[in-house]
């Protein structure tokens, strides 16, 4: 019998406008604050050490840069992993770039798929090409980031293969219910915990972020939520035993059609 649980955080917070210094700073101390929960794995929202920002000229790291030495270094502090996006360069290119830092100083990436077209994201950032699926503590994390949220071929879940989705997000206040009902969709068609994690406050271009920030079961049940426009931790345990079963109960998955995406 399956019985591994995990303790799961998201973070909700505002971000210093390209600030990597400040936000660093902060998100440390917050990370150090939850601890006494135990948490397994920690989730940070879209780009968090500078805010959803098209100035990637002067922001970008490499993959060893500022925030992923920072990162590492919590990951290694307090023995839990890691999940987040910072703006990255490679190669000439940069990327909305998603990670997973392990305690065991394992480090994946995840580029991002859909790049938001209405802000130009696309223009300057350049499209991942594949997913990540992370296992730790014998589950199976798949990465995701904001707008990818919209595309469920994308996040299909073929044969079970990810436990849970995580959604790194900056989302704004005005679409909302949008992000609300398309965390629950993506739950209740594969089958698995999905947890997105969104900003709150002001962007420097006057855009709202009211967080709903929020933890779903298999089911499209709402587990655990922060409240709106609220400075907040939300922690809360996934059932590896509850999943299994009901997957088992209620095999969707093997109905499912097969498909190839063709780049």
């Amino acid at each position: 019998m399956i019985s591994n649980d995990l303790n799961i955080s998201l973070i909700q917070t505002s971000l210093f406008w390209e600030d990597k210094k400040s936000n660093l700073d902060s998100f440390e101390k917050k990370i150090q604050r939850i601890t006494s929960s135990q948490p397994d794995i920690v989730v940070l929202p879209e780009m968090f050490s500078t805010g959803f920002t098209m100035n990637s000229a002067s922001l970008a790291e490499t993959n060893s840069g500022e925030t992923m030495q920072r990162v590492v270094s919590w990951s290694k502090k307090y023995d839990i992993a890691i999940f987040g996006s910072f703006i990255a360069s490679e190669n000439g290119n940069f990327y909305n770039r998603g990670f997973a830092a392990l305690p065991n100083s394992q480090i994946f990436f995840y580029d991002k798929r859909h790049l938001f077209s209405m802000s130009g994201e696309n223009n300057i950032f350049s499209p991942g090409k594949t997913n990540t699926i992370v296992s730790y503590k014998g589950w199976n994390i798949a990465l995701s980031i904001c707008y990818d949220l919209r595309f469920p071929i994308w996040l299909r879940n073929k044969q079970n293969e990810y436990d849970i989705l995580l959604v790194m997000a900056n989302w704004p206040e005005s679409r909302k219910d949008a992000f609300n009902i398309l965390l629950k969709a993506r739950a209740i068609e594969n089958a698995c915990y999905v947890c997105g994690c969104n900003r709150i406050g002001k962007d420097k271009d006057g855009l709202n972020y009211s967080g709903n920030s929020q933890i779903i079961n298999y089911k499209g049940n709402i587990i655990a939520k922060c409240e709106e426009n609220s400075d907040e931790i939300i922690t809360t345990t996934l059932r590896k035993e509850e999943l299994s079963l009901f997957r088992e109960k209620f095999p969707v998955w093997k109905d499912a059609d097969s498909f190839s995406i063709i780049d």
